[in-house]
């Protein structure tokens, strides 16, 4: 090569890389710090952080030091913590039963291989005996003019639905009139008693041998009164899959008709089933306290410093269970370890790297999200701050840094200017922000941004995810079936760190841009979710 044109291509490279340099935001994390919170949350001697347990009363304590050490504020009602009170059921199955009755034939289903209940009812003094009903995807939809339970006759009937939706409903209209408080609301207002669902096949996060390996399991429901959701719901069960031949034999349907129709996630037909339930649901109840943890980081502006930034994630887990391949302890070092390490993480980080910020942050780590949502519900109705201050909520959970940082899955992106920031602030990383790819999982009732959301706060999830069809996509695909609410979600797996600083990075500039921006995030004209824009300012 000619020298001049040598020297020419080398001053090009150079500035060509020192532009990529300087265009590359700056990561204020590693990962080391965030995985040594994990380690410590996830530990063996945490024993799963089962709500209103031992263990999670440390790891509370451990985070509540955590918060303290990081210079910021106590925001609950005592101190730190915000105390709740809850309800606990656990069914006695050893004194339950369920079968189906069949021309007066009465055939048992056994309980744990063909089905078992669900506790989150509110039950029957004695046993419920009533015609089955099959209702699609139990769903109406009044926005889309689509209603499953249409010319059914639902009184005194339980009726039984495959999970999922049609594909003709848009996924958060799907995940909001699918939560059990929706979907509750519309088949008690039809006159049911009860509800069987099963699980769609081509969704199933869970295997069903460890779905039901842990039936005995406690359920839990808020104390209070002004939270029941699930007033006359007498009986609840998940039926498996590869029995439910069983509920169809006779109704000139096939459950194998059903599934391949819910795998692509079109119309199913509904009809009355030729079998009806006789069952006896024993449950026994008992009271408990957990708690909130609230934590806030002043902002400067004398105009915004009332208003808060809420970054929040959920530290309980399912605790102690049934042993699979030796080992009864559910860590949850993913789910949700990863995610309160993010905040406790941040907290230290905005200490060491402090931010001029002109709105306030709020550090709200939940309990009981995996008895139903019930720390952010209650938080929600109940905030230890004016519940017209909350601008935002960015919330962390389960995020799965397993993989290199490649694409994020964002809840909430077409709903608020929120998400326009998180994709902006993503794409400045090399990471592509896409929208939940799955709503037949309806993910985003899942987590308690969406109690954030029905008070009227604008909020997001990011997690990351991979392309359809990739090797990245198997790789998730098997975290799922063999260590989502397994023991093996522990400490003991691959994470990539990078990743989980990348992560992080995206989050705490989303956080700052928020907290500076001239106007609180907005709803989007067209968002679902616009309708409780006005719900935190009653």
């Amino acid at each position: 090569m000619h020298r001049t044109s040598l020297i020419v291509t080398l001053a090009c490279a150079l500035a060509a890389g020192a532009q990529a340099q300087q265009q590359t935001p700056t990561l204020h994390f590693d990962g080391n710090s965030w995985w040594a919170h994990v380690k410590v949350l996830a530990d063996d001697n945490m024993e799963g952080r089962e709500t209103g347990s031992e263990g999670l009363r440390k790891a509370e304590a451990y985070a509540a030091d955590q918060l303290a050490k990081a210079g910021l504020q106590p925001a609950g009602t005592k101190g730190f913590y915000q105390a709740i009170k809850f309800v606990q059921r656990q069914i006695d199955e050893e004194n339950s039963s369920a079968a189906l009755v069949r021309n007066g034939k009465v055939e048992p289903l056994a309980l744990g291989e063909d089905a078992y209940f669900g506790t989150r009812v509110e039950g029957s003094e004695g046993e419920v005996t009533a015609p089955l009903v099959f209702a699609g995807n139990g769903l109406k939809v009044p926005e889309k003019n689509y209603d499953d339970l249409a010319g059914l006759d639902l009184r005194g009937k339980i009726v039984v639905y495959l999970a999922g939706s049609p594909a003709e409903i848009p996924g958060a209209l799907a995940a909001h009139f699918g939560s059990l408080a929706e979907r509750w609301k519309t088949l008690r207002a039809a006159g049911v008693i009860g509800i069987i669902v099963i699980p769609n096949p081509a969704s199933m996060d869970i295997p069903w041998s460890r779905m039901s390996l842990n039936r005995a399991h406690p359920s839990m429901d808020l104390a209070d009164p002004e939270f029941n959701e699930i007033s006359g719901l007498q009986l609840s069960l998940t039926f498996n899959p590869a029995s439910a031949e069983k509920l169809f034999a006779g109704s000139g349907h096939t459950f194998a008709e059903i599934a391949a129709l819910g795998k692509d996630r079109k119309a199913l037909p509904h009809f009355p089933l030729a079998v009806s339930l006789k069952a006896r649901a024993v449950i026994q109840k008992t009271q408990l306290e957990s708690a909130n943890l609230v934590a806030k980081l002043p902002g400067t502006d004398p105009a915004l410093r009332n208003e808060y930034v809420v970054l929040s994630a959920h530290i309980d887990h399912i605790g102690i269970g049934e042993p699979i391949n030796g080992d009864r302890i559910y860590n949850g070092a993913m789910d949700d370890g990863s995610g309160t390490a993010l905040l406790l993480d941040m907290a230290e980080n905005l200490k060491t790297h402090p931010e001029k910020l002109r709105r306030s942050f709020l550090f709200v780590i939940v309990t009981a999200e995996e008895k139903g949502l019930l720390g952010s519900k209650y938080f929600a109705a109940h905030p230890t701050i004016d519940a017209k201050s909350m601008v935002a909520d960015i919330n962390t959970d389960m995020f799965l840094p397993i993989l290199p940082p490649k694409v994020l899955r964002m809840q909430g992106l077409a709903d608020s200017d929120l998400g326009d920031r998180a994709a902006a602030i993503a794409q400045s990383f090399g990471v592509r922000a896409i929208p939940d790819p799955e709503p037949q999982r309806n993910l985003f009732v899942r987590s308690d941004q969406y109690n954030f959301i029905r008070h009227g706060i604008p909020s997001i999830i990011m997690d990351y995810t991979a392309d359809a069809g990739t090797p990245e996509a198997k790789v998730f695909k098997d975290w799922l079936t063999q260590r989502y609410h397994a023991p093996s979600d522990d400490i003991n797996q691959p994470v990539d760190l990078r990743a989980a600083a990348v992560y992080e990075e995206i989050v705490r500039q989303l956080m700052i841009q928020v907290a500076n921006a001239d106007a609180r995030p907005a709803w989007k004209s067209d968002s679902f979710f616009r309708r409780y824009a006005n719900a935190g300012q009653d």
